[in-house]
């Protein structure tokens, strides 16, 4: 079942909670500006926008569909759809849907928007100057407030940030893998780029000549969040490169540790075969001429002492060769 709040600037909040869907515009007849927020939207609700609003068929589909971004004006509405932050420690996100009527906006969404708490309190402490503006008013700040939502977000992925190249720079102290970290950091970064997009890119058609989406005496409030919105882009996008750098950087070094790690190990089996290639064949000769055997040559070669020369040798002439081909001493490469 969906739920409901109603808000007046004659009134403030009014517990409409008994009050048929389809009967909500009439109860708020003469209050002022008045915003309608509906939550989890189901056919009731579809069908108040559809006969009650008279909202277009192309909306009405945008709001129950996937739509993330959209900025469309009608005979007697206007809509449009933004990307706002989901109250989650994730911080994922999902759209939400606006539509301008004369003196009334309405809102829906799915589920809660932390935002959407920072635009109700404005809503009751707005001036009365302010809010002769009109309706178009109650939009930029709406809109201003999902955007001032990502502020201290990405102030606080500046920080994570920080502490991640400090982690992947720092060659005195051992840290924990911050793989995970940078790979979350960029999911956060990815979240926020779709909010802080689909409101940049709506305050861009906006502010376009000869659009009429909003009336001209609120047009510099869009301008100021245009600039926001535009520096919020630029700070997200300089964020996530500096992720993706201190991602390579951590692989590039992971990866020489790695290359150092086998050089190593290729050192060490190489000195190892080195070891064996001579010693093998010494061994061959020292168990050939250990065999209790009468005709083994063992005089002719000088006795013990010749074949241990001869080994003596073999082993010098192996080494030699190895020194030669650069496999060990000062002639490695």
């Amino acid at each position: 079942m969906a739920a409901i709040e109603v808000y007046t600037t004659a009134s403030g909040r009014l517990d409409l909670s008994s009050t048929p869907l389809n009967e909500v515009l009439d109860a708020i007849k003469d209050q002022g500006l008045a915003w309608i927020d509906i939550r989890s939207p189901d056919a009731e609700v579809r069908d108040f926008l559809s006969n009650t609003l008279a909202v277009d068929e192309l909306a009405l589909e945008d709001v129950f569909g996937e739509a993330t971004t959209a900025s469309l004006k009608f005979q007697d509405h206007r809509f449009f759809v933004v990307i706002a932050r989901h109250p989650d420690e994730r911080l994922d996100t999902e759209a939400v849907s606006i539509f301008v009527t004369e003196g009334l906006m309405v809102t829906v969404r799915d589920s809660k928007i932390p935002a959407f708490r920072t635009f109700a309190r404005r809503f009751a402490t707005s001036d009365p100057e302010d809010l002769a503006l009109g309706v178009d008013f109650l939009l930029y700040e709406l809109l201003d407030a999902i955007a001032d939502d990502w502020t201290p977000i990405l102030t606080q992925c500046s920080s994570e940030l920080d502490d991640l190249e400090v982690r992947v720079f720092d060659p005195t102290t051992e840290h924990e893998n911050p793989l995970e970290g940078l790979h979350e950091l960029k999911r956060k970064l990815r979240e926020a780029n779709k909010s802080i997009e689909s409101l940049n890119t709506i305050t861009m058609r906006i502010l376009q000549p000869g659009e009429r989406l909003v009336s001209t005496n609120v047009k510099h409030y869009f301008t100021d969040l245009h600039q926001l919105t535009t520096a919020l882009v630029k700070r997200a996008t300089n964020y996530s490169a500096g992720a993706t750098s201190t991602r390579d950087s951590y692989l590039s070094s992971i990866s020489m540790q790695l290359s150092e790690s086998n050089a190593r190990l290729t050192e060490v089996m190489t000195t190892l075969t080195i070891i064996g290639s001579i010693m093998l064949p010494l061994t061959l000769i020292a168990g050939i001429f250990g065999m209790n055997n009468e005709d083994l040559p063992d005089e002719v070669l000088g006795g013990f002492w010749g074949i241990v020369g001869f080994m003596a040798l073999f082993a010098a002439t192996m080494l030699t060769y190895f020194w030669r081909k650069g496999w060990i001493g000062s002639a490695r490469r």
